[in-house]
């Protein structure tokens, strides 16, 4: 099949015109040269600027791992796989990471993908035990290489690379330019693809706004600013766990949808928070700087700093949610006067008065429903579709996002097309099956449930 006509068709699958001009250098790059630093900003498409040459120097002959790619959180392993799967290709890829059952992640490796995305961690614990063969993997990816290093992971990274006595190909990928490379990388003069806009392109697209906060509790000013945004979705930045807890729940007793995220949280509702924001039934996201890269989230038009981070790159972090590449957005600094001038940040900035919008925005379009069951119980998207469809008589347009975990999914569903879905296929079986489908319920605090 030729090459050409190949990458065609996974550009459609994944539902892309495309490649931007750094996708097309890198594929060049990575294809051609033996060590790569890949710099370019977060949400501009890196992932599949190494997906794509990595899916070329496949061979499908080889039935042991051949590309190993280290990431620094499991969320990010998740999103690549998810690239990956919607590639469309004939490898097998699997992700393994903390948190995760090694008993699970040790069966998937029994029959090996060609394609292996883990942290450090959990890569090393499973090339300690000897899960997968080490002796064809050929190329090495480290994505957000920066954040892998500031998490400490250097002696699993270390230990990790010291067995790939095969490795032709080293790629660094990292979001931030001025990273001190490690010797144990083995990566040496490399080819560096720097695609990181200067800090003037960056701010020319990205307007930054303050709000004046009367008191020093800003939580009626964040209120009044979201009732200003057009029902826009957006995400806003806090300083600490209980903030954004307690901020999220305020924000649902005045009716606006809203959930949080935080490193507190364990992975399903961490999950969960995400899954309901990214497909819309929830606007609103109420984060800690955990959010501020590397999270599969939408394109936001609006950043809210309701707190300001401590150090002026990680402003720059959580700006870089919106603002991408060439599309404008804007960033808001929520400040009362009680609060410590950072140097970083120009406060002769453009003050906008929200004192006077009340109005409510409107209620997100979709609700999202739960499903108890996923991969492992062999249902896909398709199914979810089809028995949605026929036996729950929803419409093309009534269906939204759909996420397939290993034991659960939840899809979007149109608001107002929930309870006749629900009630329509109350009793029917998907796949021969009986499985519990409900809406599915919000991130709330423990102590209430």
């Amino acid at each position: 099949m030729n090459k050409k006509h190949h990458s065609n068709n996974i550009l459609l699958n994944l539902g892309i015109e495309s490649l931007n001009e750094m996708q097309e250098v890198a594929q060049d790059a990575i294809l051609n040269d033996n060590n790569i630093l890949l710099l370019s900003p977060t949400g501009s498409g890196k992932t599949l600027a190494f997906l794509l040459p990595v899916l070329e120097m496949l061979q499908p002959e080889i039935l042991s791992v051949q590309c190993l790619i280290l990431v620094p959180s499991r969320e990010l392993g998740l999103q690549i796989e998810q690239v990956w799967k919607k590639m469309g290709t004939d490898y097998k890829v699997n992700v393994c990471y903390g948190g995760h059952s090694i008993d699970t992640e040790i069966k998937n490796l029994s029959n090996p993908p060609a394609v292996l995305i883990g942290t450090p961690g959990r890569i090393a614990d499973h090339i300690d035990r000897g899960t997968f063969r080490v002796d064809k993997i050929q190329t090495l990816i480290l994505d957000e290489f920066d954040k892998s290093l500031q998490l400490g992971f250097h002696e699993q990274m270390s230990f990790i690379i010291g067995k790939l006595t095969k490795l032709n190909k080293r790629v660094l990928v990292s979001a931030t330019s001025d990273i001190e490379i490690p010797r144990y990388t083995r990566v040496v003069n490399p080819t560096i693809l720097d695609f990181i806009p200067t800090e003037e392109e960056q701010e020319s697209n990205l307007a930054t706004k303050m709000v004046v906060s009367k008191d020093k509790d800003k939580l009626g000013s964040l209120f009044n600013l979201i009732c200003s945004l057009k029902s826009q979705s957006a995400i806003v930045f806090c300083n600490h766990r209980d903030a954004a807890e307690r901020i999220s729940d305020t924000l649902n007793e005045k009716g606006i949808y809203a959930t949080y995220y935080h490193g507190g949280m364990d992975q399903d509702e961490r999950e969960r928070s995400l899954i309901q924001f990214r497909n819309g039934s929830m606007s609103y996201l109420i984060t800690t700087d955990l959010a501020a890269r590397g999270l599969d989230i939408p394109e936001m038009k609006h950043v809210i700093h309701y707190h300001l981070p401590l150090k002026a790159d990680e402003f720059t972090h959580r700006n870089g949610r919106t603002a991408r590449m060439l599309a404008s957005g804007t960033a808001y600094v929520i400040a009362h006067e009680s609060e410590k001038k950072m140097d970083y940040l120009d406060y002769g900035m453009e003050v906008l008065n929200v004192e006077n919008t009340t109005s409510l925005p409107k209620p997100p379009e979709f609700q999202t429903i739960y499903i108890s069951g996923g991969k492992k119980n062999k249902l896909n998207k398709i199914d979810i579709v089809g028995f949605f469809s026929q036996k729950g008589k929803l419409e093309k347009g009534d269906l939204g996002l759909i996420e397939v975990k290993d034991f659960i999914s939840f899809a979007a569903v149109k608001f107002n097309k929930v309870q006749d879905l629900l009630h329509a296929i109350k009793d029917e079986k998907m796949k021969g099956k009986k499985f519990k489908i409900e809406v599915a319920r919000k991130v709330i605090k423990k102590e209430e449930e």
